[in-house]
This record gives structure tokens, sequence and C-alpha cells, in this order.
């Protein structure tokens, strides 16, 4: 790519890329019903069931994006050896995404989240998981199966998808980075707070602004784009190649170490911010993998971020939806 490339080259270059995302997947299940009446029991509404759906949660929403945008996801995982993981393997299938990252575990549980949604509002969420960190033997195998994809697969990009579900550990972490930039596959990084300061020689670090400050540990406001310079050179110094900080209304910061930008947010009629995180690391990678410049990535994955929040419910980017924007690339 060129910094002349227009939209429509760009999201054709997308097509059959390869992205791996390493982190935590889950299931998120939906019960459907009407309320009529309090429970006798305990003051609470009473929920008769009409209908029970399962999708795809977690970082396997960066799946969907990546999928959605023509390219092809390979989610590499671990999972339990149960009904809620059959569950995920038949999602994976009925997508057409393979599932030869997935690890299973006979001593751990894969996560669910279950809605309860009574006359279309949620009621109540319970969550099944185990957060603690994997186990070195799901270490070793996970590790082994993300080497043989990377030895029998060309992968454009890697993405670090960490929802703090306890598989991207410290020796996960470094161990695939080390990987990938044997292989020179680009590693993005959408992080939490317990391994936030765990990805060095990465080649996008992207946390949203509230998980920069809790993770660097610091005071500071989100119109202090001069201090939010400053934190980036902190990542910059222990070889995060690009930061971008996602700023919500503000916009995204982009920094390569030399130079930095804020990319205003376009106005829009926010309805919905689920998952618009998820599809800004997406097409940051896919930019990336195609050899956008970190500016025109941060570019492109602001926009495509501010569309699906447009959006109800966690909805995909998908190219018509960027094509329906007038999208003229900064020729940096």
């Amino acid at each position: 790519m060129t910094k002349n490339s227009n939209l429509s080259e760009v999201l054709g270059s997308f097509r059959n890329k390869k992205v791996i995302i390493v982190g935590d997947v889950m299931v998120d299940e939906y019960l459907w019903g009407h309320v009529s009446r309090i429970s006798p029991e305990a003051p609470v509404p009473v929920v008769s069931c009409d209908k029970r759906e399962y999708r795809m949660g977690g970082a396997a929403n960066v799946s969907i994006n990546i999928k959605s945008l023509g390219a092809e996801p390979i989610m590499c995982s671990v999972i339990g050896n149960d009904e809620i993981g059959t569950i995920y393997r038949s999602l994976l299938k009925k997508r057409e995404m393979t599932d030869k990252g997935i690890i299973e575990s006979e001593d751990r549980i894969s996560t669910v989240k279950t809605r309860i949604i009574g006359n279309h509002q949620q009621l109540l969420r319970v969550d099944k998981e185990i957060t603690d960190f994997i186990s070195t033997g799901q270490e070793e195998a996970l590790l082994a199966r993300v080497e043989t994809i990377m030895n029998e697969d060309a992968i454009d990009a890697l993405i670090f998808q960490d929802y703090d579900k306890g598989v991207l550990t410290p020796n996960i972490i470094k161990s695939v980075t080390e990987l990938a930039n044997k292989h020179s596959i680009p590693t993005l990084v959408d992080p939490k707070k317990r391994s936030f300061d765990r990805y060095d020689k990465v080649s996008m670090f992207k946390p949203n602004f509230k998980e920069l400050v809790e993770g660097m540990n610091v005071d500071l406001k989100k119109g202090d784009i001069e201090g939010l310079h400053w934190q980036a050179q902190k990542l910059h110094a222990k070889g995060v190649k690009y930061v971008m900080v996602t700023l919500s209304e503000l916009g995204v910061f982009i920094s390569d170490g030399k130079q930095y930008k804020v990319i205003p947010a376009e106005i829009r009629d926010i309805t919905d911010v689920s998952g618009a995180g998820d599809t800004v690391v997406s097409v940051a990678a896919l930019s990336l993998a195609v050899g956008l410049s970190p500016f025109q990535s941060a570019y492109l994955a602001n926009m495509a971020g501010g569309l699906v929040c447009e959006k109800v419910g966690v909805i995909p980017i998908t190219p018509e939806l960027l094509l329906s924007e007038e999208i003229s690339f900064p020729e940096v």
C-alpha cells in the first residue's frame, strides 16, 4: 500500500490475510423471556424463558471482526473439555472459522456469561469462569500450537486480546512475541491491567485511556495530550513500536516514538460502545499487515470504531459500512 491508496483498494487487500488472535475466549449465553409476576420465594421477577441463544464472546469477537473484513482469523486459546467448549467449537464451525488453535483442558472450564433478559431488559448476568493463569502444561501446549501455525501458514498479523481470564500469562506473552518477531509478524495488543507491563517489543500497544492510566498508575486527564505523549515514551523505551490510545469522544492518540498525533472522533449518534475496542484493534492489525502507516492505520481504526458505536449490540465492522464513509487517508 502507498500513502495515496484509496479505501476500496485497502479493503480489497484485507482479503485472505491470516491473523492469529491469542487470548481469552468465551461463550455469551442469552436467555430471552417474558415477566408476568414476582416470585413468591423472593422479591425477584420470574422469567418465563422463550429462547436460548449462544454467541462467541471475549477475544473471539476480534475473530468475528477479522472474518467480517474478509480475512482469515485463527483463534488460539484454552477452553474446557465441557459442554460450553463443545458449543464454542460449533459456533466457530457455523462461522466457517478454524479451531486448529484451540486447546482443550480437562481441568479448566470454558468461560460462559449467561444473561437473563425479561421483557427486553437484562435482569441478571451469571458468570462461570476460572481467572487463574493457565497451567505450565497448558502454556506449553498453546505455545506449541501457535508455533506450528506460524510454521505452516503465512501469518500476516498477531493480536493479543486480553480479557483477564488467565490465558495470557507472562510466559505466553514473552514467548509468542519472540516467535512473531522471529517470523517478522506485526504484533498488536489490547491489554488489561494484570499483564499491562508485560508487552515488550510489540508492534502496536492499544489500551483505552482508562487502561493506560490504571496500567501505568498515573494521574492523567484525558485531554492532557502532552502528558499522554510522555507516557507513550515510556512504552517506546520498552521496545513498543507504536502506541495507540483510544480516547472515546476525543478520538485516538497515535505515536511512533518520533511524532504523535490525535485523530479527532467523528461526530456521531452513539448508541452502544460494546465491542468497539475489538473493532479498532482488528482494523489496525489488518491495516498494518497490508502496509499502511501507523497513522493511517489509526485513522481507519478510529473511523471503524465510531461506526460500530452507532449500532445496537456487538456488531462487527464490514467493508460496506466503511465504504459508506468518505475516507481520505492522511499522507503520513
